[in-house]
């Protein structure tokens, strides 16, 4: 597996493992039994970087990665986040007070069975703390030798400029993919300017990219697809194009489209870092494959070409929920 380096000299697989798919979101939940083997697989495979949230599950997610890691801790870079907890009707809510930073981080470190976070990263931006508090708190748990890095997630250029003069971050994560590309009209330049790397979610689309979804899927009743507009029959209809793109530069390439999409990613910048969630081992030894896939000038130059003709449809979030990300 290639390494990559994030901002701080933070040195990661260049392809990394969103966690969160194997505790919530995506149908049905697989057995924890059946997913710490997966997770060890990953590192045989050479991923050595595993992201997770105190929300996902919420708390399962984190106690599910502490264990199957555990044995091979100083291998790997473990992310984690903060600023999202789950109310007592079950609803998320915002908290990023410095107090509860502390308390989160207590939290983490117990169920992911560690001594310190790799990453921490605020979840979403919390309109009712100042970034500077959140910033300076992080900065503190860094000084205490209970966190390595700063990151944020969703977060706008603004906030990521007024963090980073209290704390320097490692990294900034946020939906990007070919379907999502709004990051590349002020984020990736903020980026590249102040040292700081990205890590992609969602880098295959939610799963549409590898081309094997289309409008007649159906998904379970607690699949979050279910309320996304752009995983809407028709939108999935409409949108089909850019995973023809995919399959056609695949066929080329003797790769498949979600080793393609994932290439593209890996070819627009080198501190880039796409984390595909999964709960299969035969797609993460896919998602490996896509480092070893390489896209010319002129493939780049097709695929950009091709993309631009494509008018993808639907939201990528219901609307509230678009709301309380930091873009």
């Amino acid at each position: 597996m290639k390494k990559r380096i994030l901002g701080q000299g933070l040195e990661v697989s260049a392809v990394g493992l969103g966690c969160m798919g194997m505790s919530q979101s995506y149908g049905v939940i697989p057995d924890k039994a059946d997913m710490i083997p997966v997770l060890r697989a990953a590192v045989d495979r050479g991923v050595t970087f595993f992201d997770t949230a105190q929300v996902y599950g919420p708390f399962v997610n984190e106690e599910l990665i502490g264990e199957a890691l555990a044995p091979v801790r100083n291998r790997v870079v473990i992310a984690t986040k903060f600023g999202l907890g789950v109310d007592a009707t079950g609803q998320q809510v915002q908290d990023s007070r410095p107090e509860t930073i502390r308390e989160s981080l207590e939290g983490s470190l117990r169920r992911l069975r560690t001594d310190r976070i790799d990453l921490f990263y605020q979840h979403r931006v919390d309109p009712n703390v100042p970034i500077e508090d959140v910033a300076g708190t992080v900065k503190d748990l860094i000084a205490a030798g209970k966190v390595r890095h700063f990151g944020l997630s969703e977060a706008g250029v603004a906030t990521i400029r007024q963090a980073h003069a209290v704390q320097p971050i490692t990294a900034v994560q946020s939906e990007y993919s070919l379907w999502w590309r709004r990051p590349e009209d002020a984020l990736l330049p903020t980026l590249e300017e102040l040292g700081i790397g990205l890590v992609p979610f969602s880098p295959l689309g939610k799963g549409f990219l590898t081309g094997a979804l289309d409008e007649k899927t159906t998904f379970t009743p607690n699949d979050f697809r279910n309320i996304v507009p752009r995983f809407s029959a028709e939108a999935r209809k409409a949108n089909q194009g850019i995973v023809e793109l995919l399959r056609s530069i695949a066929e080329r390439k003797a790769a498949t489209p979600a080793q393609i999409a994932l290439a593209w990613l890996l070819a627009q910048k080198p501190w880039i870092v796409p984390i595909p969630g999964t709960t299969k081992l035969a797609r993460i030894e896919e998602n490996v494959g896509a480092t070893a896939v390489e896209l010319t000038t002129e493939d780049l130059r097709e695929i950009e070409e091709a993309a631009a003709r494509i008018q993808i449809q639907g939201a990528r979030y219901p609307e509230a929920l678009e709301a309380r990300t930091g873009l």
